[in-house]
């Protein structure tokens, strides 16, 4: 039987949170989602102003990179006319997202999610999904501090 480490709900909003926060600092409403390691949605956010059309195209990010356990951006570089995974785009119901944005959320080695953002370009989506992966790992390295001085006292 396998043992497999995803993200919920929690970390989810932790993430949507500080991606929200980063889109205000930078004047983009963004459409933000957050999946387990399977790529299944567990949160969503649609900032007042977010696209209508960024809505899909976020949750697809957040799908590909945690069900190919690998940025989107990754994807776009590699997915070119001639080149072995050209093609990629299409799969998955359409579902496959090539765009810079979607991010797999790792705890160590594991995959365990993803978070995707869209409404700005694919640097902007990026930098915004990247804050929200930083504040998540920022509330694990808290979580680690005070059960380690639990214990020690």
């Amino acid at each position: 039987m396998l043992t497999v480490k995803r993200l919920g709900n929690d970390e989810a909003k932790i993430m949507i949170a500080a991606a929200e926060k980063k889109s205000e600092q930078i004047g983009i409403p963004m459409c933000i989602a957050a999946t387990d390691d399977s790529g299944n949605l567990i949160g969503f956010s649609r900032m007042d102003g977010g696209k209508v059309s960024s809505i899909s195209i976020a949750i697809d990010k957040a799908f590909t990179a945690a069900a190919a356990k690998n940025a989107t951006s990754f994807y776009n570089e590699v997915c070119r006319p001639g080149s072995p995974t050209f093609g990629i785009h299409v799969t998955n119901q359409g579902h496959f997202s090539i765009i810079g944005g979607g991010l797999p959320v790792k705890s160590g080695a594991a995959i365990v999610g993803a978070i995707g953002a869209s409404s700005g370009t694919a640097a902007q989506d990026i930098e915004i999904a990247q804050a929200g992966i930083d504040a998540l790992e920022a509330h694990w390295k808290r979580q680690k501090a005070g059960a380690a001085r639990k214990r020690s006292k």
